[in-house]
This record gives structure tokens, C-alpha cells and sequence, in this order.
């Protein structure tokens, strides 16, 4: 069994799995299911000076991820201190409590929070040229408080400026990527906005976002030396590899436990552990940042490879023959093979292969 314990800024995870700031973690209650679901840490609901007030409705699952109009928590901060952070503290994991957003407003919460967090995570708003404010806002926090501070990224061309920005204002670790957006859904039978907003408008998480998260985290970690916690569209163990592999220490979900409960935690972190031990790593710190270094040590060609096709493992289902391009797949005694001279080596087919029955060579 591979070693699944990580440790980020002095805080020690017996699993990369946690929640990100949301419904997930909406309150005390919250936080303790998602432990008992095999959660290694809680992160709160962001809290805000006054609670959100949110339009509804609110969330959509939009086939290719989930659109949303989630606001911070709808939750007080004195409930928050009074009765919530101490119901999620007794589960007895690190507690990385969310607060948003201004400087002014995270130097209130910060010592209002304090006696339970074991670090905060500060959630920034989509921001422009001017990297200021989330500067301040760092260093507010910082200043109030002495646990490690993680801050929450949108994503953002830029955002190698920007988590060099953060880091130099002091951040000890980078959690990306929020959702994204604006986007907008429709729904076909009132013609009305799937979210509740005046401007129909919402943001986009889930399995749609991975792409965009695995870009931001492996550019960032090239251009920062803290640590960063991936997040967005993590939904099995294969997603957490890969957000690993780009630089990630840990990641966090909140569309896949939305949809299928707090349960989900243990689940991933079980099929890492699987993928590792398949894979022959002996621990997580063997896939981090892997595809920095694969990817320095690759030599990359634009010469035509076919892939190659492995008989016993293909089950004949026919996604690869329909979906190819180049027209170069065929059957051949029942199994899919691979015309080499008409095939282009796009590679599509072996990400449309339910099996893995084919693979590049090497």
C-alpha cells in the first residue's frame, strides 16, 4: 500500500483529499461528514463580514460540469465562531478555514478566527492588472494571525505573475482554481437562465475546469516554490494524480461531493493509493511535480507514430473506429487495428480507449 501522507507548511495530511471551500462544508455538521467520508483536512465555507445573500436558483449540473452562482457562506460569522468551527475542529483533522475578501475585511475575521485554524485560505475575486489588493489583503492576514496562509486563485492568463505577486506578499501556499466564468445555461423549456442572478450568469466547476486547473497549477509551480493545492473537477483518483503530477501537493473537491456526497473522499484517495500501488510508486511525493521533470527529459516530434493496439485488452466497443478522423482504424478478427501509414498519431484514440487498449510504444 502506497503512502498517501503529505505535509504542507507544517501541517501533516494523511491523504492529498479534501474539501474546497462550498456547500460541501457549508457548516460544522458539513465538515464532520466530509472527515467521515475520508476527508484528511476541512476547509470551511469562506466567511465574509456579513453573510451572502444568494439568488436562487443557484446550482445546475450542466452535463460537462456543474454552473453555479455560489456566493461565501449564507451563515454568520458569530455562528461560525460561536458554534460551527468548533463542530468541525472535534473531527480531529487540520481545520483551514476560508475567509474572504477585502484587506479590511480579513483583518476583522482573521482575529475572530484564530483560535481554531490551523491555516486560512483567502478567496480572491477575478482581478485585473492591478495585484494589489490581494496583496493587502495577504498581508493583512499575515499580520493578524500566525498559521500558515493559502490563497485561492481564479484562473487567469497571467497567473504565473500573479502567483509570484501572491507568494512575494507573504502567501505560504497557492490553493487554484476557483470556477469559472461568467458563464450562462439556459433553460429550453421557459427560455428562462438556469441560475437565479439578474444577469443569468454563473460559474463553472467540475470536470469541464480540469484542464484549465492542471494548466494553472503547472505554471505556477514553475514560477513559485510554495506549495499549491490543486482544485477543480477532481472526480477520481486518476484526477488527483494528474493535478500531482503538475506541481499539485494536495487537491481539494467540491463538484463531485455535491453530486455524490461526502463519501467521495475516501473513495478517491482509495483509487490514488490504487494507482499508485498499479504504477509502482511507493508514495505521493513520488508523482509530485513528475511532469515537470517528464516533460524537460521528453523529446517531442511532429513526425506521424501510430499508437498500437493491444488485443487481449480490447473489448471491441468501437469508440476508437468511430471517432477517428483519419479514417485509420479497421476490425480485424473482431479487434481494433491501426492502418499506420493513414494514421495521423493524433492520439485521440487512446483517450477514447475504455480499456487502455492503446498506447504509444515506450
Amino acid at each position: 500500500m502506497a503512502d498517501l501522507a503529505v505535509e504542507i507548511c507544517g501541517l501533516h495530511f494523511a491523504s492529498p483529499l479534501m474539501p474546497a471551500a462550498g456547500p460541501p462544508t457549508r457548516d460544522g455538521a458539513a465538515c464532520a461528514a466530509a472527515v467521515a467520508g475520508g476527508a484528511a483536512a476541512i476547509v470551511s465555507k469562506t466567511i465574509s463580514v456579513e453573510p451572502a445573500q444568494v439568488p436562487r436558483p443557484c446550482i445546475s449540473d450542466v452535463q460537462v460540469g456543474m454552473l453555479n452562482t455560489e456566493l461565501w457562506s449564507e451563515l454568520t460569522k458569530e455562528q461560525w465562531v460561536e458554534h460551527e468551527y468548533a463542530v468541525a475542529k472535534a473531527a480531529g483533522v487540520p481545520l483551514i478555514i476560508g475567509l474572504g475578501y477585502t484587506a479590511g475585511q480579513i483583518s476583522q475575521l482573521a482575529a475572530l478566527v484564530r483560535p481554531f485554524a490551523d491555516a486560512l485560505e483567502l478567496s480572491c475575486h477575478y482581478i485585473g492588472n492591478d495585484l494589489r489588493p490581494i496583496q493587502d489583503a495577504v498581508r493583512a492576514a499575515k499580520k493578524a494571525v500566525n498559521v500558515p496562509v493559502f490563497v485561492k486563485l481564479s484562473p487567469h492568463p497571467n497567473i504565473q505573475d500573479i502567483a509570484v505577486a501572491v507568494a512575494e506578499a507573504g502567501a505560504d501556499a497557492l490553493v487554484m482554481i476557483n470556477s469559472f466564468g461568467p458563464c450562462m445555461g439556459i433553460d429550453v423549456e421557459t427560455g428562462l437562465p438556469l441560475m437565479g442572478s439578474q444577469s443569468g450568469y454563473g460559474w463553472l466547476s467540475g470536470r469541464a475546469i480540469k484542464p484549465l486547473a492542471v494548466r494553472c497549477i503547472f505554471d505556477a509551480a514553475q514560477a513559485v516554490k510554495i506549495p499549491i493545492i490543486g482544485v477543480g473537477g477532481v472526480a477520481t483518483g486518476k484526477d488527483a494524480a494528474e493535478m500531482l503530477m503538475a506541481g499539485a501537493s494536495a487537491v481539494q473537491v467540491c463538484t463531485e461531493a455535491i453530486l455524490k456526497g461526502p463519501s467521495v473522499y475516501g473513495r478517491i484517495a482509495a483509487e490514488l493509493n490504487a494507482f499508485l500501488d498499479s504504477h509502482g510508486y511507493a508514495s505521493v511525493r513520488d508523482i509530485q511535480g513528475l511532469t515537470l521533470k517528464k516533460i524537460a527529459e521528453h523529446k517531442f516530434s511532429t513526425e506521424a507514430v501510430a499508437p498500437e493496439v493491444n488485443k487481449l485488452l480490447c473489448i471491441s466497443c468501437g469508440k476508437c473506429l468511430n471517432s477517428c478522423p483519419y479514417q485509420a482504424i479497421h476490425w480485424a478478427d473482431g479487434k481494433a487495428d491501426i492502418d499506420e501509414p493513414v494514421c495521423f498519431g493524433c492520439g485521440l484514440c487512446i483517450s477514447r480507449c475504455p480499456a487502455q487498449a492503446i498506447r504509444f510504444a515506450g
